[in-house]
């Protein structure tokens, strides 16, 4: 009996907090407008961009492909793809530098997991790439949710998050929009680094946006409006088996050889544009710098020889 006291108070609190409402109405408009960018071509007798799944049975050597966007599974991958003893210690030493507030803190972890480890991964495995005879493909998993975030001041601050530090509550909503963003800036920005690279001819790199899918997300959400949310969304057609999400990701993954800097969503090989703040090559240059310089240096760690 506590307990559920307990639950309706926390899913009183949280109705009010404006976390609820940034979620439910702007992340709602958000996952609208990708799709109304799906079906405004059709009305207009026009067909979306897109790109046919290339089989990997009809090339003669099989295509590497690395998917980042939670960092583990993509650390998996890596491990038995590459050397192992090469990642592995790699990895150790990269991470080490992350320090104990990466470990420890919510807010921290979010932005770790979806940028800075693609962020680091990436970087650790583009001399590899680069010395293969084998064409590769990056896929950076990011999200609509990154359309919520208009206007953005790349500092260390913002992008260690300690700039959320003032919020009075855990702001999630807003620290999943800003790494979903950094990602997506990441992907573009590496695109056009990759196409300046002599050795990058044969690395394309991808971002995929898999919707609204049946998950976890929502984990940290009082369980009776993460409940309502499902069903809602679902009763919407909005909300996606994590089977059918995963098909925008094969998509960007086994998309056509010299397919880059594309913006996969809504599955059959289609792509949309995303926001124009992620298309801003500024913005993304200086935020690669900022990463760059945060990982040498504090507050994820100091500089080591």
């Amino acid at each position: 009996m506590i307990s559920l006291v307990k639950e309706l108070w926390r899913t009183l609190l949280f109705l009010f907090s404006i976390q609820f409402w940034r979620m439910g109405l702007l992340w709602t408009f958000s996952i609208v407008f990708s799709h109304h960018q799906l079906i405004k071509d059709f009305f207009c007798s026009q067909r979306p961009k897109s790109y046919y799944r290339c089989s990997p049975c009809v090339v003669p050597v099989r295509p590497v492909a690395v998917v980042t966007g939670n960092i583990w599974p993509g650390i998996l991958y890596c491990l038995r793809t590459f050397q192992r003893r090469i990642c592995c210690c790699a990895w150790r030493k990269e991470r080490s530098k992350l320090g104990i507030e990466m470990r420890t803190s919510k807010l921290f972890r979010m932005i770790g997991t979806n940028y800075i480890g693609a962020f680091v991964l990436t970087n650790l495995l583009l001399p590899l790439l680069e010395s293969s005879n084998v064409s590769s493909r990056i896929v950076n998993v990011t999200s609509f949710t990154h359309r919520n975030v208009t206007d953005m001041q790349v500092d260390d601050r913002t992008v260690s998050g300690k700039r959320f530090l003032s919020y009075m509550q855990y702001p999630y909503a807003n620290i999943y929009e800003y790494s979903k963003l950094f990602l997506l800036l990441f992907t573009f920005e590496l695109h056009r680094q990759l196409r300046l690279r002599e050795k990058s001819h044969q690395i394309f790199v991808a971002a995929a946006d898999p919707g609204v899918v049946q998950t976890n997300i929502l984990r940290e959400v009082p369980s009776l409006l993460s409940l309502s949310a499902h069903f809602v969304l679902k009763y919407l057609g909005l909300l996606q088996s994590p089977e059918y999400g995963v098909s925008s990701i094969i998509d960007a993954a086994l998309a056509p050889p010299g397919t880059s800097g594309a913006y996969f969503f809504g599955g059959i090989g289609r792509t949309i544009e995303p926001s124009i703040l992620s298309r801003d090559a500024g913005l993304a240059l200086k935020l690669w710098e900022t990463t760059s310089n945060l990982l040498s240096t504090t507050p994820f760690g100091t500089e080591e020889d």
